[in-house]
């Protein structure tokens, strides 16, 4: 794969990551929402792990 695309992948992980931690930092968090972005946060690194 080529570099733009791993990077585009760690950006994505990155904008999860983010997204889950101000969730998670909310008074009643959307926990159907937390578990939605986790799986694909995982399947994310599961594709850079595989790509680079």
């Amino acid at each position: 794969m080529s570099t733009s695309h791993l990077s585009a992948l760690r950006s994505r992980h990155a904008d999860l990551d983010a997204k889950i931690a101000n969730e998670e930092r909310r008074p009643a968090p959307d926990t159907a929402r937390l578990a939605q972005m986790k799986k694909q946060k995982l399947k994310l690194k599961e594709e850079m792990l595989t790509t680079g």
